[in-house]
């Protein structure tokens, strides 16, 4: 099932497109790492796919009735800041709201709490935790939504390694749950490890798009970043570090 189709979607700037013509489609069991260096689109591409920014082409989430798109899809935006000092169930359940409820008690924010180790932590206000750990609170808050698909820009930054690990561990059981994520992310070694498959973007077009091994090559990794990498497949699964740069 497909739960996202982009058909040459642009996004512009003033007169410059930022997001370029991009078509991607993206199914249901995938975990899709959208990578590309700072200003390369990426954020543009997950708003204007969400209807958020105006944009050009067609997008099948923005084509839906805000209160339908909102329990399509949930977003994860990269600003985290949390303003006022409400319990950590108390905002997680807030991800309920499109579908008419913000009940702490509901299964959906147990179920998140949970996912994100944070159940020891429900009562406690939000903004008294640290940095990571209030990371961790918005990213349950988007779980909580329960939505077929997730839309999430740099969940990954600023976590240590182990809540990095866990969290993309977490978007890889909703994919084995029959949902699917689009992540973006900066952390290649991330990507390679835990994505079904990468989007390679570089000057808001969307350059290689496939298996992480196909897209992480050294040709693209030389164009779009300017690194070489070191790549192994080990026990434990690929292993994939940038090493260098090539310009």
């Amino acid at each position: 099932m497909t739960l996202l189709a982009l058909d040459a979607l642009t996004v512009r700037r003033g007169e410059c497109p930022v997001v370029d013509r991009a078509s991607l489609a993206v199914g249901a069991g995938e975990v899709v790492g959208l990578l590309g260096p700072n200003g390369a689109g990426k954020t543009s591409l997950l708003r204007g796919a969400l209807g958020l920014l105006p944009h050009e082409g067609h997008s099948s989430l923005a084509a839906l009735p805000r209160a339908e798109r909102a329990r399509a899809a949930a977003f994860l935006p990269q600003a985290r800041e949390i303003a006022w000092p409400v319990s950590v169930e108390t905002l997680v359940a807030l991800g309920r709201a499109p579908h008419g409820e913000a009940d702490p008690a509901h299964p959906a924010v147990d179920r998140a709490l949970a996912r994100m180790g944070l159940a020891a932590f429900r009562s406690r206000a939000a903004t008294a935790l640290s940095g990571g750990e209030q990371a961790r609170v918005l990213i349950a808050r988007a779980l909580a939504q329960e939505t077929p698909l997730l839309l999430a820009d740099e969940p990954a930054a600023g976590l240590d390694p182990e809540a990095q690990i866990r969290t993309m561990q977490v978007f890889a059981d909703l994919a084995a749950e029959g949902r699917a994520v689009i992540v973006s992310l900066h952390d290649l070694g991330l990507a390679a490890r835990h994505c079904t498959r990468l989007a390679l973007m570089h000057r808001g077009q969307i350059v290689a798009d496939g298996a992480p091994r196909a897209v992480l090559t050294d040709e693209n990794l030389a164009t779009v970043f300017g690194v070489r990498g070191f790549h192994a497949e080990t026990a434990d699964g690929p292993v994939f570090q940038p090493v260098g740069v090539t310009r």
